[in-house]
């Protein structure tokens, strides 16, 4: 099975038989089926993937709800943290545990209810406008759900193929960006705004195009995996983990929109 770029597919295990049906996770034309899987489990299908994905992110979206009409947003800080916990141990826990994912939907929810909060009333201050942030939060789910989808129908459809060299070149740009997202953030305690990633401007813009750019290109690396899983014929518990690393990608998908959006509604 090829790499991902997403930590939380690197724990899918390989196996032979397809689980998939529908039209994802067939044998392509000219693809050799590989030995039944030494396992009595039933292998995974596209069922169990959709299945696993939408309880997550129903959680996510409640939570969200619920954090953002009760304005909690001191809990932003302390469910970033306990998000970063529990994905690491997710990610590295070679059987997927349902119970720790749902945790971390709910969590991770948690904290975009309070990350949409605080952006949503900072649009609202800047723009004099009540109710601005609202607007902007709505477009940003928009177009989240809309790259997600789009992206979904051009690995459907073949447009961009995921070779071994597409998910390094990814895989690495985003180790790119995480590091300095890292240093941005170390160097704002001595400088203000540190590197300029965040504060706005022109800078902080063609950052947030980036990221989102890599976010979008993820979900076809993240779409393969989880087809060659099925096609592999893993357990149907690895959908778990599958709907884990689909969250990842879209928690951070969503932020990096919004924030944008923000710098377009800022002062």
């Amino acid at each position: 099975m090829r790499s991902s770029s997403n930590p939380a597919f690197r724990n899918l295990p390989t196996g032979g038989g397809y689980g998939g049906y529908a039209g994802f996770g067939q044998p392509e034309a000219g693809y050799q089926q590989a030995p039944p899987p030494l396992t009595s489990e039933r292998p995974m299908t596209i069922d169990d993937v959709v299945t696993k994905t939408g309880i997550t992110l129903a959680v996510v979206a409640v939570t969200a709800v619920v954090t953002y009409l009760m304005q909690a947003w001191f809990l932003l800080f302390p469910a970033a943290i306990i998000g970063l916990v529990l994905g690491l141990i997710i990610s590295f826990k070679r059987v997927p545990s349902p119970p720790l994912v749902i945790a971390y939907a709910a969590v991770e929810g948690i904290f975009l209810g309070a990350f949409s909060g605080i952006i949503g009333s900072m649009i609202d201050r800047w723009t004099g406008n009540p109710g601005q942030g609202v607007v902007v939060i709505g477009q940003a789910i928009i177009g989240t759900i809309g790259v997600f989808a789009g992206m979904l129908v051009v690995y459907k459809t073949g447009a961009i193929r995921v070779t071994p060299k597409f998910t390094k070149w990814i895989t690495g740009a985003i180790i790119g960006v995480a590091v300095l997202m890292l240093f941005n953030l170390i160097m704002s305690f001595f400088t203000d705004g540190g590197l300029g990633l965040r504060n706005g401007g022109t800078l902080a813009i063609i950052f947030s195009l980036v990221c989102i750019g890599l976010a979008a290109f993820s979900f076809l690396i993240d779409f393969d995996a989880a087809d060659q899983a099925i096609r592999a014929g893993v357990p149907a518990k690895f959908a778990w983990q599958i709907a884990f690393g689909l969250t990842v990608t879209l928690v951070w998908l969503y932020t990096e929109i919004l924030r944008l959006l923000s710098y377009f509604n800022s002062d």
